[in-house]
């Protein structure tokens, strides 16, 4: 099994070889799901002063689920609605090569720093992005790229509304009453 940080790193560079590998490794959901986690804790702790540990564990939540409905909707869009004639993939492949998207996350705990907090996590995010694209792009056997922005896009809206509109409040209403009760 390849080494984590290696392929954190190699998806952080959009290295194409390094997606192929983790997309090809039924072994690397573990790390795909390890890489989400450390990219949700770096979140936590770099705007801990900013949010509090409850909503840092409810974002913590929200983005393993996120990512997972990421993943579900770009490969019914990608495999079902709209492949290319090279694309195979499965919901495994895609979630492995899109968790790696996240490994930018780790920056995130320099958020931790007063009035550069919110830029370092916007550079993250979008950093992330690009990735997540790219990540798309190569799970999909896309031969351009401008389809897999378009699934990305579909993808990532149809699990923004999901995540935001109806899971965090859930979620967020569940984190105060502990707190409340405790």
């Amino acid at each position: 099994m390849a080494d984590l940080t290696g392929r954190m790193i190699g998806a952080m560079q959009a290295d194409v070889k390094t997606l192929a590998e983790i997309e090809a490794d039924p072994n690397a959901m573990g790390q795909a799901v390890t890489v989400i986690v450390i990219a949700g804790i770096a979140s936590l702790v770099g705007n801990i002063f900013r949010g509090g540990i409850i909503a840092g564990i409810v974002w913590l939540i929200a983005s393993i689920v996120a990512y997972a409905l990421f993943s579900l909707f770009v490969f019914l869009i990608g495999v079902k609605l709209m492949p290319e004639p090279t694309t195979k993939a499965d919901f495994n492949e895609t979630f492995r090569v899109v968790g790696f998207a996240a490994s930018p996350g780790v920056f995130n705990v320099l958020a931790i720093f007063p009035f550069v907090g919110v830029l370092v996590s916007m550079l993250v995010g979008i950093w992330s992005l690009v990735i997540g694209v790219i990540a798309v792009r190569e799970v999909l056997d896309y031969s351009n790229t401008g389809r897999a922005i378009i699934v990305a896009l579909i993808a990532g809206v149809a699990c923004w509304f999901i995540v935001f509109i109806l899971l965090l409040p859930i979620l967020a209403i569940a984190g105060l009453a502990r707190a409340v009760a405790g």
